[in-house]
């Protein structure tokens, strides 16, 4: 009989409940007497208080939900130990349904049944995770399945999974269980008894917890028999808008969304859920409409509010959205993402390299059990062209279970590519497959030893959600492998029968090998291989089209030279491209295009393929001749023909040109024994100045010309620092042995010290000798570090236009002191016409524009050898020009002003006052009134909202450059992302990082430009007054205007916010400053930045919530970084809001020195590491310039 449940989601959307969790800690519970001692174990409430677990499952039944969820969330037997229940794991789970059951009946009626879902989580420990194992967990849930079916469960929910191998393991544990009560999976169409569901939990990284894309857990599921695909928990709708779209598309069967009511965060020491029952209703609502999602609820937060306002949303009895589904490739899968059977512009690269039978390198590793170098082996042949790796694990010494275990764990997390677990015994494919959260193929199944083998490799496919390559052998005494292609077709036309028909594999998971062997043998048994196994590809392919086909390549050429081996396995690939082939296990990177291939060696190569003979007899080189096609292919490839490589071995080079390379290419591997042999002919001066040094300069040419980016100088500069640390111990120190001598300090109140650190590495790297003041630094102080060294030059930094103002003023104190010590200045806000006109006027001594550190380095390296009137002349060059420039664009705004004039006088208009933005706005209902600290805040959450741009890119200075797209791409993930998710991994387990927030909600009017801030309590009170500009042209806007005017009888709400990373990360980067650990210098202090400002992202989203307008923001947080929300967050010192000093009124309000911050005298975050903003609702607040 068909599911009564199955009957009912055919005809409409069902509703199922919300939070359990959050409603059972709504009542007075006693950890003694009602958690039986257990803390936090909400199962124990199934023994001891069954009427509170029924009384919340009415609850939601009331509010009109179809369906609620056991209390069983962690009744499994693995996380029930923990609580020392799990012999009493079946008995808990019955009752848990029975109470549900109870529920259910209470409230049911023949038009509307009500139903008990069974509920599954993923417990505590995981596969991929090595925390526990296949088999425990699999008999951990089958006990806990067992309970569920017999005390009533209508669906079986797997929730809340975080890693795709606890959920095969968990659908496998369901159909177990299901089996042993003679029950069957039921699917929509098909029938069946109890339903499978599956929700996954995606983090707001987009990704489960194990980095699992939604396309990949697509692709892994698909084989199953479940009934849904969904998602729960961790977020709010609007963060799962992304993958419910994508389920939308192309998950062809039901579809479960049961969101959180937003992302929790601990305030002041409770809880809080900020999305409210109607904004999470109609967010939720347009999943239905949008998507075609069939069964909607709630997660963690979500009440029977929530539930009522959803079915209010969507409607009780609404049919389900019919969508257009679009056609799932075949596909293949890593634990992270999908991969194509069939690619657009190649075959499916299987890469041979990690097979212990045909690699010496891997059976090396694999003997000296050096995992670590497999799994680099592994990553390496992805960046040569494989989209998927084949794993063989075979040696008669070994274990080869144990070792494909092994290797899988380690693969599956290190290398993101799909696994080809390749072996003949079975054992061993299992092994791995244990441990592979992706979608494997298995190589391979064949007939040789009858239909019972194949069957054991079929259904290890069926139960693993697996692949299948099926080998074109059988039972044939004579001649068990295929070598014509009719025995290649015919064995294949009757495993598929087999595979598709008896066992129900699908006709997409079946890779064909029609087997290539040895052309290379010169025995007339093997002249044909070749050819029969092209003719066999094209008939496969032809008769079964929806099937894939595969071979081992380089057998074709086996026991040839290496250079001739790659010339015939690209031509042979080439001709099996051109009958059909869509997959190879081979080299990527050793298959050349037809165009890199001498003709001549490709004509033999092709004809030695075709077995075609010449008509007369060919010379050979030693003389003989031969008509052989095979003699005449080998005899092009002489004793030392080699395949070609790009590498460049540095120890091959001149001393002189490794000094010079360890620099440039900042190599510190081998420099101190190449220091050595240069000690024997240089002095150690002579090192230094004439081929260090020199480096240097070469490295300065590149970042001049674009060729090299900031990360390279830093990796350079602690090489030059190595260098002549070794060095030194072999110097005489002679007194005033420099260059020349700068003082480098960032203004008084500037709290920025970047750029002038890299000021600082640069110089010091090139022969000067730099003091480094440190940030917010009085022109005393500098005057005084100055005298003290006698130095040559002061060099001023700043970020912000108030540091600027800061330095004219240092330059009339160095002027009234009668001071004309030469003047570096440079920050972001300083333009050099700026520095070059006005503060170069006013200054009685030299003042010189450094734009970056090497134009900082040119300037002392002409003034320091008497070349500084080349300096001036340029300047005076640039001032010449700037001036032509500025009077004919003055000319030209006059004529504008006066067509303007004339224009406004002639229509009688005057100009607007205020801009055109909308007033009849509704105005949010605040959550608050006033303000409220945060410092409960987890690392992980702010992570995701990292703009990996702004940090690659610009704190880090990963420039693409010359690069590529793939190129660019390679080079972040082999080399940038593995340094930030080492970062991110030391923030959190050293204490870093220390996110705190204030934020608040005011009462607030616009009052001409003027934003008036009223009382928290009393709203007609005003205790602030921000005072904005308003652009001259364009639309007229103003901030004032987001606002309600004080005057139209209703108070607006403006948010603020405060967010700091601490003071901890500005001591860590110093620190390495000083150790001259440049780079990591460089990492960590841009990590401290990008994650105040992801704090800052995070916590304005927070605040959309709890103002109920997030149901516009982008669900993918990278488009959060272009203003895909609603609203506007605008920080001081930025163009609509300019003026700096409005940092006090904040001050006042939300009194951030709570949280560690305090504002410099030019109103900058101290720690640097920290952002304010206020915060607007108003769906046109964009940014501006004003």
């Amino acid at each position: 009989m068909s599911s009564l449940f199955l009957q009912q989601l055919a005809r409409r959307v069902l509703f199922f409940d919300g939070a359990m969790g959050t409603s059972i800690h709504e009542y007075p519970l006693d950890i003694e007497k009602d958690y039986m001692g257990r803390e936090n174990c909400t199962e124990a409430l199934v023994f001891s208080r069954p009427d509170v677990i029924q009384e919340i499952h009415e609850s939601y039944l009331a509010a009109g939900a179809d369906a609620v969820e056991t209390d069983t969330f962690n009744g499994n037997v693995i996380t029930m130990a923990d609580q020392d229940l799990s012999d009493r794991v079946y008995e808990l789970n019955v009752k848990a349904a029975q109470i549900a059951r109870a529920a259910c009946d209470k409230h049911a009626t023949p038009d509307k049944p009500r139903f008990v879902i069974g509920s599954m989580g993923p417990g505590t420990r995981l596969i991929t995770l090595n925390n526990t194992t296949w088999d425990e967990m699999l008999e951990s849930y089958a006990e806990q399945v067992r309970g569920l079916i017999d005390g009533g469960a209508d669906i079986l929910l797997i929730e809340t999974a975080q890693d795709l191998l606890q959920v095969k393991c968990a659908i496998n544990a369901c159909l177990k269980a299901l089996n042993e009560k003679k029950k069957t999976p039921a699917m929509l169409g098909q029938g069946g008894d109890i339903p499978i569901m599956v929700q996954v939990t995606m983090e707001t990284t987009g990704t489960m917890l194990m980095g699992t894309e939604m396309s990949a857990a697509v692709a892994a599921l698909k084989p199953y028999p479940i009934l849904s695909l969904g998602m729960n928990c961790a977020t709010g709708p609007t963060e799962m808008a992304e993958h419910a779209k994508y389920l939308g598309e192309y998950w062809g069967k039901a579809i479960s969304i049961l969101p959180n009511a937003g992302i929790p965060t601990l305030v002041e020491g409770r809880t809080e859920f900020p999305l409210k029952p109607e904004p999470f209703s109609q967010q939720l609502g347009k999943f239905v409409r949008d998507f075609g999602v069939n069964i909607v609820g709630g997660c963690c937060g979500t009440t029977p509010a929530h539930i009522t306002k959803l079915i209010e949303a969507v409607g009780a009895v609404a049919p389900q959205v019919k969508v257009e589904k679009k056609p799932l490739p075949a596909q293949v899968s890593s634990l992270y993402s999908p991969v194509e059977s069939r690619q657009d512009t190649s075959i499916l690269n299987v890469g041979e390299r990690t097979n212990a039978s045909g690699s010496r390198a891997f059976k090396k590793l694999l003997e000296q059990e050096d995992w670590d170098g497999m799994v680099s082996l592994a990553r390496t042949q992805t960046r040569e062209g494989s989209h998927v790796i084949d794993v063989k694990a075979v040696k008669t010494s070994r274990d080869n279970a144990a070792d494909m275990q092994q290797i899988v764990q380690r693969f599956v997390r290190q290398a993101n590519v799909p696994l080809m677990l390749d072996s003949t015994q079975p054992a061993t494919i299992e092994a791995g497959l244990k441990c592979a959260g992706g979608k494997c193929i298995i190589n391979s199944a064949n007939l040789e030893d009858g239909e019972e083998k194949f069957a054991v490799m079929v259904n290890l496919a069926r139960t693993y959600g697996a692949a299948l390559v099926l080998g074109t052998i059988d039972e044939d005494p004579e001649e068990a492998m295929a070598r014509t292609a009719d025995r290649k077709e015919s064995i294949a036309a009757r495993m598929h029968d087999l595979a598709t028909n008896k066992y129900g594999l699908p006709e997409e998971d079946i890779f064909f090998d029609p087997l290539v062997l040895p052309i290379s043998t010169g025995m007339d048994k093997d002249r044909r291989s070749a050819l029969e196994t092209l003719e066999g590809v094209r008939r496969i392919m032809k008769r079964f089209p929806n099937c894939q086909t595969t071979v081992g390549l380089s057998n074709v050429s086996f026991g040839l030279k290496p250079a001739a081996r790659q010339v015939l396995n690209s031509a042979f690939q080439h001709e099996l491209v051109e009958a059909g082939l869509t997959s190879a296990i081979v080299h990527a990177s050793k298959i050349l295009p037809k165009n890199r291939i001498d003709e001549e060696q490709w004509n033999a190569a092709i004809e030695l393929i075709y077995n075609r003979w010449p008509d007369t007899p060919v010379k050979l080189r030693d003389g003989t001749e031969t008509k052989d096609p095979l003699q005449i292919f080998v005899n092009l490839f002489p004793d030392d023909a080699k395949e070609a490589t790009t590498k460049t071995d540095i120890r091959t080079l001149p001393l002189e040109e490794r000094l010079r390379k360890h620099i440039i290419d900042g190599e510190k591997q081998g420099i101190i024994e190449c220091l050595e042999e240069a000690r024997e002919k240089y002095t150690p001066l002579e090192i230094i100045n004439d081929h260090l040094l020199d480096g240097m300069k070469t490295v300065g040419e590149l970042v001049g010309s674009g060729q090299m980016q900031l990360r390279c100088v830093l990796q350079s500069a602690e090489v030059m620092k190595m260098a002549v640390a070794h060095l030194e111990q072999y110097m005489e120190k002679v007194e005033g042995e420099t260059k020349g001598k700068i003082i480098l300090a960032t203004v008084k109140g500037d709290v920025h010290d970047i750029g002038k650190n890299l000021v600082d590495i640069i110089l010091s790297n090139n022969g000067y000798t730099v003091i480094n003041l440190g940030i917010k630094q009085p022109i005393s102080a500098i005057l005084d570090a100055w005298r003290q060294h006698k130095a040559d030059a002061i060099g001023m930094s700043g970020l912000l236009v108030k540091s600027v103002n800061v330095m004219e003023e240092n330059l009339n104190e160095l002027n009234a002191l009668s001071v004309s010590v030469p003047i570096l200045l440079g920050g972001a806000a300083l333009s050099k016409h700026y520095c070059e006109s006005h503060l170069r006027s006013i200054y009685k001594g030299k003042v010189y524009h450094g734009r970056d550190a090497f134009e900082g380095l040119r300037i002392m390296d002409l003034m320091t050898t008497g070349k500084a009137t080349q300096l001036d002349e340029e300047i005076a060059g640039r001032l010449d020009k700037r001036a032509d420039v500025d009077a004919k664009l003055a000319a030209l705004e006059e004529q504008k002003r006066e067509r303007e004039a004339g224009a406004a006088a002639s229509s009688g208009l005057a100009t607007l006052v205020r801009s055109n933005v909308r007033t009849d706005v509704e105005v949010p209902a605040a959550p608050f009134f006033g303000d409220r600290i945060v410092e409960s805040i987890e690392l992980e959450d702010i992570f995701p909202f990292i703009n990996k741009i702004a940090l690659y890119r610009g704190q880090w200075q990963f420039k693409k450059g010359k690069l590529s797209d793939a190129e660019y791409d390679a080079m972040l993930e082999d080399k940038v992302d593995p340094i930030f998710n080492r970062l991110k991994q030391q923030c959190v387990a050293e204490k870093i990082l220390h996110p705190k927030v204030v934020y608040g909600y005011f009462p607030c009017g616009s009052d001409g430009d003027d934003l008036v801030v009223f009382d928290a309590k009393d709203h007609n009170k005003e205790i602030e007054r921000f005072h904005f500009p308003r652009q001259k042209g364009s639309k007229h806007l103003c901030i004032s205007d987001f606002f309600k005017p004080v005057d139209g009888g209703q108070r607006d709400v403006l948010g603020l916010s405060c967010v700091t990373m601490g003071q901890e990360v500005s001591t860590r980067a110093r620190a390495l400053f000083e150790a001259n650990n440049y780079s990591e210098y460089l990492y960590l202090h841009g990590m401290g930045v990008e994650c105040a400002e992801a704090l800052a992202e995070l916590w304005h989203k927070r605040m959309r919530q709890e103002f109920g307008i997030a149901g516009d923001d982008s669900p993918k947080i990278r488009e959060l970084f272009t203003q895909k929300y609603r609203g506007s967050r605008y920080s001081f010192g930025y163009p609509a809001c300019p003026e700096m000093s409005d940092q006090e009124k904040l001050w006042r309000l939300l009194k951030p020195q709570r949280i560690g911050c305090e504002l410099t005298e030019n109103w900058q975050i101290d720690p640097e590491q920290s952002t304010s903003a206020i915060i607007v609702h108003h769906p046109e607040a964009k940014y501006f310039n004003v």
